[in-house]
């Protein structure tokens, strides 16, 4: 493990901009073992997450190359094979090979993957999917194996719950299906847009992606003929303009769509921020005094759960009392008795409802990350606070921010990485 050490205190100023989006990347990369060609992505972010996925595409014999923000991935000489636990137990979305391994081969042996700690998050409707279009699926202790020897079917799924997740594996899994596959009360985020973007251009039939009726006709062969760019990262985005608030003068953030921000952008403007919106970029002014807030998380197009905890520290700069209720995963609250230790009053309360008060004069401290946001939340803090703070645990938060350091830096931000003792 990493750690960070964050000498805090220096106002931010400048430009910063955003990477691809990591929650479409990580889903991005298991759908290309469903291409009958090589693909290539451009604006891949530069994290541990990549990383760990180019392992497991390594243990099929695909090969990948990634440098400057460009992958390629080969898929044509793919070979049925276990996959590396190691790489699949370090992040949740490895699921995603589940999906695609069954799309491609109607079989599939998985690991349960690991991932963050921020309470149950199941995979009982990616089964209820798979076994709907033709699969069976079985347990043996930390490993899922599904397999449909007589091929996969299309037919009409309902959500119980609203899932990414989910709707993403259903539709890796329908994509190369016989016949259609309605998926109704589908989760509607912006990457699952971007993945079937992605997979309509090499011949995929999706309809709908971004609605809660999502219809999939079965198609025998998907090639890619162009290089899929993957949209900006809102959720770094959401990161940068929380701490351009708390603690910047005068911070512009670029390649953001801010339609996929519209609930976060609403909150920051009811919290006093002077947001300048523009076509393709988000200037952040100095912010003295706030005004407190409720948030309430939902599945998009709400209040993102990914952007609770970086929008945290900021509100102890408010006038008066601020509530998040995390509705989507109430035990994602790691972060509240680390932001303490830097003199924060901030409280966890039943139910998922956390409470931010009027708080200053922070300073440096020790700290753990817990997951990839509690540890943003936590490098937030750190650089509003005075002195040194060490952040440990750092590689969850480098598995989800590209170039984190240099991006920092170039902010006028004192901020480095070292290997843990």
């Amino acid at each position: 493990m990493k750690k960070l050490i964050i000498h805090g205190g220096r106002r931010l100023k400048g430009e910063v901009t955003i990477g691809g989006a990591k929650n479409s990347t990580v889903a991005l990369i298991p759908a290309s073992i469903l291409a009958d060609t090589p693909v290539k992505f451009d604006s891949v972010p530069q994290i541990l997450d990549v990383n760990n996925l180019q392992i497991i595409l390594q243990s099929m014999n695909v090969t990948s190359e990634f440098a400057h923000g460009e992958l390629s991935i080969d898929p044509t000489q793919i070979e049925e094979a276990e996959l590396p636990s190691t790489a699949i137990k370090s992040l949740r979305a490895s699921y995603y090979f589940m999906g695609s391994l069954l799309g491609r081969f109607h079989r599939a042996t998985v690991t349960f993957p690991g991932g963050d700690n921020i309470g149950p998050r199941p995979i009982d409707q990616h089964v209820k999917g798979f076994v709907a279009l033709g699969a069976e699926v079985e347990y043996d202790e930390d490993t899922v194996r599904i397999s449909a020897p007589n091929g996969l079917h299309g037919t009409r799924i309902f959500l119980d719950m609203v899932s990414v997740g989910a709707t993403i594996n259903i539709i890796l899994a329908a994509v190369r299906a016989k016949g259609q596959t309605i998926l109704e009360n589908a989760a509607k985020e912006p990457e699952i847009i971007d993945l079937a973007t992605f997979l309509n251009n090499m011949g995929a039939k999706i309809r709908g992606a971004g609605t809660d009726t999502i219809r999939i006709d079965g198609v025998d062969k998907l090639e890619a003929h162009n290089t899929h760019t993957i949209i900006p990262d809102r959720i770094e985005a959401g990161t940068y303009l929380a701490m351009a608030a708390a603690q910047g003068d005068g911070v512009l953030v670029k390649n953001v769509i801010p339609e996929h921000l519209d609930a976060y952008i609403a909150k920051m403007e009811e919290a006093g921020v002077s947001l300048q919106i523009n076509e393709d970029s988000i200037f952040v002014p100095r912010t003295d005094m706030l005004k407190p807030i409720k948030i309430k998380t939902a599945p998009f197009p709400g209040f993102a759960t990914d952007l609770q905890q970086p929008i945290t520290p900021m509100l102890t700069k408010a006038s008066g009392e601020s509530i998040i209720q995390e509705t989507i995963y109430p035990e994602r609250t790691r972060h509240i008795p680390e932001l303490r230790k830097f003199g924060m009053d901030i409280e966890s309360l039943t139910h998922g409802l956390i409470a931010i008060r009027p708080s200053s004069d922070f300073h440096g401290s020790t700290v753990a990350a817990a997951e990839i946001r509690a540890g943003a939340s936590l490098m937030i803090a750190a650089l509003m606070a005075d002195g040194i703070t060490t952040v440990k645990n750092a590689d969850h938060i480098l598995r989800g921010y590209d170039r984190l350091v240099w991006k920092i830096t170039n902010l006028n931000g004192d901020i480095q990485i070292i290997e843990e003792d």
